[in-house]
């Protein structure tokens, strides 16, 4: 029998070491990570990898539920597989294993709590989205130009000069004067 971990970060940014450490304390003896990879991913080189590398009698290992994902379908999907081609699972930071009945029942209920807080999540996020739309504001950063830039932009041009001579006036891409002078120019009509 052997311990294999499972560790996954959502950003390439965000260091799995502290997955690391505990899985290798648990008894792992090795760990597949998979780095800038999203939970409700389903195509995660190292975790197909990982699974590939199981064999019967061995124990998959992750962290905390959600590494393994954040889908319960896929969770008790990955999990049913384990157990046909008899291979453990274990929790470590909610204490789950699915060496036993009650394990695989604890599961299945983690697996739909870690499903409804994304669900909740998204749900507030959009929620919020809404909200503000209502309030008249919009997400994503704030133009840099504005209907003074447009209006500058059209008096060079009606002085006859061409957009890259107005970027360079305005320091501004050649593209956004045009899209300033055709946002304008759609506004007059």
């Amino acid at each position: 029998m052997a311990i294999i971990g499972y560790a996954r970060v959502s950003t390439a940014e965000q260091d799995p070491q502290l997955q690391h450490d505990a899985l290798e304390a648990a008894g792992s003896i090795r760990v597949f990570t998979d780095h800038g990879a999203s939970g409700s991913n389903t195509e995660r080189p190292q975790l197909a990898a990982c699974l590939d590398h199981l064999r019967p009698g061995d124990v998959l290992a992750v962290w905390k539920l959600d590494r393994l994902g954040r889908n319960t379908q896929h969770v008790l999907t990955i999990v049913d597989d384990l157990h046909e081609r008899d291979i453990a699972f274990r929790s470590l930071t909610e204490g789950l294993s699915t060496e036993g009945a009650m394990g695989r029942a604890m599961l299945t209920i983690m697996a739909a709590f870690a499903q409804l807080e994304r669900d909740v999540i998204r749900e507030r996020t959009m929620a919020g989205l809404a909200a503000a739309a209502a309030n008249g504001r919009l997400g994503g950063r704030r133009p840099k130009f504005d209907t003074t830039h447009a209006a500058k932009a059209r008096e060079y041009r009606d002085k006859g000069m061409s957009a890259p001579e107005i970027a360079k006036l305005l320091d501004m891409s050649r593209a956004t004067v045009y899209r300033l002078l055709s946002e304008s120019a759609a506004t007059s009509r």
